[in-house]
């Protein structure tokens, strides 16, 4: 069974070696201390980070990290999932499918008015996934560098 729960300080060294895998994966090379300011807003129950963390077999198995903001569509708080990630070993064991149902869950149970993600159209695995929850949209992204 797999346990999804709030990342807690004490999860900071398997946080980052999840991290360092979810950059490998995306080929991106985030600085030291972007992930250090990261991980002190995922502890910062204040932030706008929500960062949650899936153990299985009493081990780290993946996290999520998504941002709640507030939607000028709506009145309540709209959840973007901006990163997931399972650790290899774990892969097909429903590690992924229950971090994306924690957080429907904590979005039914919260009042938030959406939850959203997007993905590469290449990350085929994951869209057999992501499938199994809604169908993709038609919308584009557009991405300036700033």
């Amino acid at each position: 069974m797999t346990c999804v729960r709030d990342i807690r300080e004490a999860d900071a060294a398997d946080w980052r070696r999840l991290w360092s895998g979810y950059n490998d994966f995306y080929e991106m090379a985030v600085p030291d201390e972007v992930t250090e300011f990261t991980l002190r807003r995922l502890l910062d129950s204040n932030s706008a980070l929500l960062g949650r963390i899936a153990e299985k077999d009493e081990r780290i198995a993946g996290f999520s990290i998504s941002v709640l903001h507030d939607s000028t569509w709506t009145s309540s708080r709209a959840c973007y999932l901006e990163d997931l990630f399972v650790d290899p070993d774990f892969r097909g064991a429903g590690v992924g499918r229950a971090l994306i149902q924690d957080l429907v869950d904590l979005g039914r149970a919260r009042g938030w008015s959406r939850l959203y993600w997007h993905t590469q159209a290449s990350n085929e695995r994951a869209r057999r996934l992501y499938d199994t929850f809604v169908a993709a949209d038609n919308f584009v992204r557009y991405r300036p560098t700033l």
